[in-house]
């Protein structure tokens, strides 16, 4: 599972950065491109900061944080700490976002965004931001219902759960009733 882990992680990169590179070369000239017109359109931004614009101009910081939080997620995936699948496969969504912007971070000093919400305030965005919110969200709902998740893949297995693990269930579950007097 860990080289599908790989794979998956340089082909968010790898993705995100051919589309990095198709937009400098083609939005770069005209600006920008209506998708869905009023909806969303494409347009060529260079962002200094996180998101949002959020620490502006914090290059050392952003780029220290950034590969903190990385290395941390790297080693709960190699060490195979994540909790269930889902926790696993977001953790890689965040840390295939993660490198695909601490790329054009180090090496520009921005990150090149390009997908532009028109019906709403928002931020301009790339493939990596996707990953990365995709990611969280996902993290988020995995840790969430991660006793339902491991409860289910045991059962899918046929795995058996332990007897002091089903005591330790039913006694969380089972409340006393009042006497009826």
């Amino acid at each position: 599972m860990m080289w599908l882990t790989a794979f998956s992680i340089i082909a968010m990169v790898v993705l995100d950065q051919l589309s990095k590179w198709w937009a400098t070369a083609e939005l770069l000239p005209v600006g920008s491109i209506p998708l869905i017109p009023g909806v969303l359109q494409l347009r060529y931004v260079l962002n200094d900061g996180a998101a949002f614009s959020m620490l502006a101009g914090r290059q050392g910081l952003l780029i220290g944080v950034t590969v903190a939080a990385m290395l941390v997620m790297l080693g709960i995936l190699l060490l195979g700490k994540a909790e269930n699948g889902l926790v696993h496969w977001s953790l890689a969504m965040i840390v295939g976002g993660g490198i695909g912007n601490l790329i054009d971070r180090v090496l520009n000093g921005v990150v090149v965004d390009y997908f532009e919400v028109l019906f709403m305030e928002f931020a301009v965005f790339n493939v990596a931001d996707c990953f990365v919110v995709v990611g969280c969200i996902l993290l988020f709902i995995g840790i969430l219902f991660s006793e339902r998740i491991q409860a289910y893949s045991a059962k899918k297995k046929g795995t058996v759960v332990p007897a002091a693990e089903k005591n330790a269930v039913s006694a969380e579950n089972t409340e006393e009733m009042p006497d009826a007097e």
